[in-house]
């Protein structure tokens, strides 16, 4: 090699470190009089250029704790535990683990089943029971044994492949899709999932250009085989109080016409529904859109004053038991997946862990059990959570984070600023591309298989056929002297006829 092109080699190198140092140094200079000079942040004006670390820091501490210094246990809103049994369950991996429970079960609140001495043999386990909704109330009952399905996530707020993931995961195992308030697109119906159509406080899908409710595309929304339930949403557990919201770069064309509004603006719900103002509203509106459909027509809600389901109720006792909705959403304060304020999240509405149990209560002391199903909502994403819902009276649990985290979903935090980095809940083609619909969608079938498995493995152990025969009796919770009780005694149960229980 000759030495003249080794030296130019050499000059060159050095040429670009001066230069690349220089450059260095002039950044240094400018971000020095950019923070002396701003007045919006103290530690930059006080410490100009090395202040910027501590919102690094602050930004990064948020994946160093995730990865290496939260125990397994510790995190919130889901822990590494709860993600990982998720993970393993959409893998169709071992859930099994070794050497020992690492959950703390003397926690005031832990659940404890209770195992029978002569527990249900594997050739005396019974497939789930299948119950019907809506059964001699509507043209179009809705049957299905299927214990654990999709709560509401609009395609919207999840990307078009995290749709057609879950339609195809639904179809394969068997169990329904909601749709969410933005409307039914036609990723719901592409994989043969059954669907609940939810209408929300804004009717996307089902609205007329100033907002009120379409009867003719309700009635088109009817005529879909695959829609086979209709919920009406009050409240989510995400913004009790709050309508729901869609940042304004998530709203593409595509997803302006199925909702029905301008593309690129801030897509906001109205609080509540206009339409409804007292509980005789609330019945004439479900008993009205069932008339339009044909179909089981029921809401979901987040509990906070309890007080109206006595309106109700005495409402549907006055008006006859076809009048009454033919299931209820109970859904939980803790949050969801989207946008909302923090405020809501943290503080609105009641946890499903007390609202359950005390819906559950008055729909039996009104005696209307037989007439309403209820559907338990809520951060109940791992086998005992299920069973947990079971126990309390749920006929049936949804969840929308734990399919996020069976469709990959890393809790990263950014559902609300369309840079979700499993493309779960993006519509950045380029981020979209890693969720692999056919890979994703096995995952979501595994996920509801295995839950619907270890379910029946909790109920076995506790001496029973089938989750469905699950009762409060069968678990207990630990209390404050590190003792536990019974559910039954905790949350006695109501005889039908003892209305206003006691809470």
């Amino acid at each position: 090699m000759p030495s003249g092109f080794v030296v130019d080699a050499l000059l060159f190198l050095a040429a670009l470190f001066i230069f690349t140092v220089g450059l260095g140094a002039m950044a240094v200079v400018i971000l020095y009089i950019i923070d002396r000079t701003q007045t919006s942040h103290a530690i930059r004006r006080n410490y100009p250029v090395i202040g910027r670390m501590r919102y690094v820091m602050e930004h990064m501490g948020i994946f160093l704790r995730q990865y290496f210094f939260a125990m397994d246990r510790e995190e919130m809103p889901f822990n590494r535990s709860q993600r990982t049994y998720v993970y393993q369950a959409a893998k169709n991996e071992d859930t099994t683990s070794a050497f020992g429970s690492t959950r703390d079960i003397h926690t005031v609140g832990s659940v404890l089943f209770v195992n029978c001495p002569f527990p249900t043999l594997e050739s005396d386990a019974a497939e789930t029971s299948a119950e019907t909704i809506g059964a001699g109330m509507c043209r179009h009952p809705y049957t299905t044994s299927s214990l654990f399905n999709v709560s509401a996530m609009s395609y919207g707020a999840i990307s078009k492949p995290a749709v057609k993931a879950l339609s195809a995961g639904c179809g394969m195992a068997g169990a329904w899709l909601n749709t969410g308030e933005g409307g039914l697109s036609p990723y719901h119906e592409g994989g043969g999932a059954d669907i609940v159509f939810q209408l929300g406080t804004a009717k996307y899908g089902a609205r007329t250009p100033d907002g009120a409710l379409s009867e003719e595309k309700l009635r088109e929304l009817g005529a879909h085989e695959q829609i086979k339930m209709i919920e009406l949403k009050l409240s989510q557990g995400a913004k009790p109080g709050k309508g729901g919201i869609l940042p304004g770069g998530k709203v593409t064309e595509e997803i302006a016409r199925i909702r029905g509004i301008p593309v690129g603006e801030d897509s906001i719900s109205p609080n509540r529904h206009p339409d409804i103002d007292n509980a005789d509203q609330l019945l004439d509106l479900i008993n009205r859109m069932r008339d339009i459909t044909g179909k089981p027509v029921g809401f979901k809600c987040v509990v906070g004053a309890y007080g109206w389901f006595d309106d109700l109720f005495e409402a549907i006792h006055r008006r006859g038991l076809q009048s009454a909705p033919d299931f209820i959403t109970i859904d939980s304060c803790e949050g969801g997946t989207g946008a909302a304020p923090m405020s809501l999240m943290d503080y609105v509405g009641l946890p499903i862990q007390e609202s359950l149990p005390m819906v559950v209560d008055m729909v039996n002391g009104y005696q209307l059990r037989d007439r309403i199903k209820i559907i338990a909502s809520g951060k109940l994403i791992n086998p005992a959570d299920v069973a947990w819902a079971l126990c309390m009276g749920a006929d049936y649990v949804v969840s929308a984070r734990g399919f996020m985290f069976a469709l990959g979903c890393i809790q990263a935090m950014q559902c609300n600023k369309n840079t979700c980095p499993t493309g779960i809940a993006t519509h950045d083609k380029r981020l979209q591309r890693g969720l692999d619909v056919e890979d994703k969608s096995q995952r979501v079938a595994n996920y509801i298989r295995n839950m619907h498995k270890e379910v029946g493995i909790i109920a076995h152990s506790c001496g029973v056929p089938e989750p469905r025969r699950l009762k409060r009796m069968h678990a207990r919770i630990v209390m404050q002297n590190g003792r536990s009780l019974p559910l039954n005694e905790i949350y006695p149960d109501v005889l039908p006829g003892a209305t206003r229980p006691n809470h």
